[in-house]
């Protein structure tokens, strides 16, 4: 039984495959759990900066939310979660962000996919990061799954070049996240490897250190800050 009930634009040619099969009798028997399937989640980085943000180095907040439940029990994490069998991965982002913290209606912009197999001891779990941008002031209510929902001030210095390259890094960056009022205070070490070609790039993205932070979030959180930085001018 096909998955998708109509199927225009999947015909190809219209022949016959190798077992003479044509498209409909491949897709009846199609066995869909003929391999390990993973799963798919979306995490969302919400900036915030109470004025139009214009330069980097204007303050800024990240929207985190405290989880209630295994694995990462009581840590701080991105709103997100597991997309639909049936859903986009943007109205998945969407909706997970509407469920855990009320907020909705905001533009996400995909940044990255993060697949290191050992990320969750769940399942094989693939998450998308997005990010997002609030100026102003926007209410945040925990819901779903998240036992708080809290803005957080957030602070993000490279290390001297010095101790980044001695490891074989490009750079290193320490994240901190803090909410005075809550006396919460949050830290991420994040390693960055680099390789490049005249044409192309590669990032790889390592956590050297973690405190309160769920799994590997503290890399989420750095490569959008980090994103939202190299389209921002310095101030």
């Amino acid at each position: 039984m096909a998955f998708l009930n109509h199927l225009d634009g999947f015909y190809g040619t219209g022949e016959r495959n190798r077992a003479g099969e044509s498209l409909e009798e491949f897709l009846a028997a199609y066995n869909p759990k003929k391999y390990d399937c993973p799963s798919n989640t979306t995490d969302i980085v919400v900036v915030r900066c109470r004025e139009e943000l214009v330069r980097w180095g204007q303050p800024l907040q990240v929207l985190l939310v405290k989880r209630s439940n295994h694995p990462s029990i009581g840590c701080w994490a991105t709103p997100g979660g597991f997309v639909e069998l049936r859903e986009d991965l943007e109205e998945g982002a969407a909706r997970e962000l509407e469920e855990e913290t009320g907020v909705k209606g905001l533009p996400l912009e995909q940044l990255r996919t993060w697949g290191n197999y050992d990320r969750d001891p769940r399942w094989r779990v693939i998450t998308t990061s997005f990010l997002a941008l609030v100026e102003g002031d926007i209410p945040v209510k925990a819901g779903d799954d998240a036992a708080d929902a809290l803005w957080m001030d957030v602070e993000l210095e490279p290390e001297p070049d010095s101790a980044a390259w001695s490891d074989g890094f490009a750079k290193i960056w320490n994240l901190k996240l803090k909410n005075k009022e809550n006396g919460i205070l949050l830290h991420a070490g994040v390693g960055i490897r680099s390789s490049s070609h005249r044409l192309l790039s590669q990032e790889r993205y390592e956590l050297l250190a973690c405190s309160g932070l769920a799994v590997d979030h503290g890399c989420i959180i750095t490569q959008a800050l980090l994103y939202l930085r190299s389209r921002l001018s310095k101030g």
